[in-house]
């Protein structure tokens, strides 16, 4: 399992803290309330407010505070307006950053994120720099300990997926975005529990980074992902097993 996927599975170890300190709920109502308000507040008709729904089921989110976030997109609750903006730029090492952020104010998001990417020894990127490195997929990983990898691998391409990959600690099966429930619920029902699922921005190639740039472009995606707006961040480094573990 390459860098970025690596550093993902940290990231998901850490959401108990983000948690406990009411950013993971945050983030979680924002993506609700602006999916409802791109694409309607019915789930079964919206896929994107679907995997939203379940991912703040899973998270531990109340259901008051999941209709809410639908009502505040759909303008039957009170609120502020909210906007989805994509950022694109580079780390140490030439590595390709994509943002995706949700925010009230444009413009100081933009000057947020331009101030970490430049703190980190970054650099912003033109809109289109980086997208084109990156493809939308499904990913759903399942714990090791959880099932045999050839039984896995039969359940998951029977319901769809496109690939299952072998990591340290969990299996990864990866599904085109479409599919991406689907395949979920298809496991679901064969008793296989996931570790996390979600649809997610995976890098084409990567790039493999070792000491400051690898340490520094570790830090340049935690100041990212702690800023209030950032709700995900992803990138194409792949950096060796002992500076993630330091970093993470």
């Amino acid at each position: 399992m390459s860098g970025h996927s690596k550093w993902h599975n940290i990231r998901i170890k850490k959401q108990k803290v983000d948690q406990v300190r009411g950013k993971l709920f945050s983030r979680l109502s924002r993506e609700i309330t602006v999916t409802a308000k791109e694409g309607g507040g019915n789930p079964e008709a919206n896929a994107r407010l679907r995997t939203a729904v379940e991912r703040a089921r899973e998270a531990g989110m109340p259901n008051d505070n999941i209709q809410r976030a639908i009502q505040r997109g759909t303008g039957e609750g009170a609120g502020i307006a909210l906007e989805t903006l994509t950022y694109e730029g580079y780390g140490p090492g030439g590595v390709a950053i994509l943002v995706e952020a949700v925010t009230d104010n444009r413009n100081r998001t933009a000057s947020d994120v331009r101030a970490i990417f430049t703190r980190h020894n970054g650099r912003f990127g033109e809109a289109g720099s980086v997208a084109w490195m990156f493809d939308k997929k499904g990913e759903i990983l399942v714990d090791k300990t959880a099932i045999a990898e050839d039984d896995l691998m039969l359940a998951a391409l029977e319901a769809g997926a496109e690939d299952v990959r072998s990591g340290e600690e969990t299996y990864e099966i990866i599904t085109a975005p479409e599919d991406f429930l689907r395949v979920k619920q298809a496991l679901v029902e064969r008793g296989i529990a996931a570790a996390s699922a979600d649809v997610t921005m995976m890098p084409r190639s990567t790039v493999r980074l070792e000491g400051k740039d690898a340490k520094q472009v570790l830090q340049l995606m935690e100041a990212l992902e702690e800023h209030q707006d950032v709700q995900r961040a992803y990138a194409n480094f792949d950096v060796p097993e002992e500076i993630l573990q330091q970093v993470g």
